[in-house]
């Protein structure tokens, strides 16, 4: 792809022909503070070695959900390494839902793989701190270095969580009664929550995504995270990171992803993008139905496949 490649027209058509398939879709009702978005937002931005490129609604904040995930496990692997944090949780996709609790009776008792919700729990177990604040502050340090800023949380859809996260709480404890789970199960829950409520934008996120391209080199050229745990990383973005979905995406988009129940997703292609969209109503998936749409166009004429 030359560089005078026009991504701004190429970003404003996708935008334009995939906004109308967000009818397809629907808020998630599970988490009220969620509900209360707006269903027809989408945008898209890519982050390229010579600037940032967007269109849409990329500017409006959301919180992570489940793409804080490879947040946690970046600091659970840098911090406690691979093999403690591989006792405590595996590294196989599933084809059940992001909160089910099946796996954890019927397979190797722990969670299948650390994107979905109960293998998130344990690995925010590992992650060393005197307090929640402390483990916390990790995670969102990581955060301020990529994206060169400070990071708030919606305390409305904290609360909401907190409130209403029964099932969240129904695996914290089934993973601590396995030995899948270090210290007191509230505290945990406490820094699950928090993390899932981080605010962030889509430019933000396709800054992240560029981050995990460059193997984990931030904007001003400073190595943050090793070069190892941003292949594991990625790797489990490529075979978990779309839910139960994540097999159809590798084949229509083929890149490393991260998805979350608020509408965004985080895209990296190794070497040469970070890519992300937003757009709040779901899929049955849990998945962005305009962000994936955008991202198999954008794909296809980019030419993102790893595969």
């Amino acid at each position: 792809m030359s560089t005078g490649f026009d991504y701004a027209a190429l970003l404003n058509e996708t935008v334009e022909e995939c906004r109308p398939h967000a009818e397809r879709g629907q808020l998630p009702s599970y988490i009220p503070e969620l509900k209360k978005g707006n269903p027809k937002l989408a945008g898209i931005a890519l982050q390229t070695t010579t600037g940032l490129f967007e269109a849409g609604d990329t500017r409006v904040d959301f919180t992570l959900q489940s793409i804080s995930k490879v947040f946690s496990l970046l600091v659970a692997i840098e911090e406690r390494g691979p093999e403690a944090v591989f006792a405590k949780v595996g590294s196989e996709p599933t084809g059940d839902p992001f909160n089910s609790i099946v796996k954890l009776e019927t397979s190797e008792k722990k969670p299948p793989n650390p994107m979905i919700n109960a293998g998130a729990i344990a690995v925010c177990s590992l992650i060393p701190g005197a307090s929640v604040e402390e483990r916390f502050g990790r995670i969102a340090g990581l955060l301020e270095r990529i994206l060169d800023r400070p990071i708030k949380i919606d305390e409305a859809v904290y609360q909401s969580e907190k409130e209403t996260g029964h099932r969240n709480r129904a695996l914290a404890h089934f993973l601590k009664d396995i030995n899948c789970l270090e210290g007191d199960v509230e505290e945990v829950l406490d820094l699950y929550f928090r993390q899932c409520s981080i605010l962030v934008n889509c430019a933000d996120l396709a800054r992240i995504g560029m981050f995990f391209a460059a193997k984990g080199i931030n904007g001003a050229g400073t190595p943050l995270v090793s070069a190892r745990a941003v292949r594991l990383v990625s790797t489990f973005m490529v075979t978990c990171g779309m839910y139960n979905g994540s097999g159809e995406f590798a084949i229509q988009v083929g890149i490393p992803a991260k998805s979350g129940v608020s509408g965004g997703i985080l895209g990296v292609v190794p070497g040469r993008f970070g890519v992300a969209t937003f757009g709040p109503a779901l899929d049955r998936k849990g998945n962005s139905v305009v962000g994936i749409s955008m991202l198999k166009r954008i794909s296809e004429v980019l030419d993102f496949s790893i595969f």
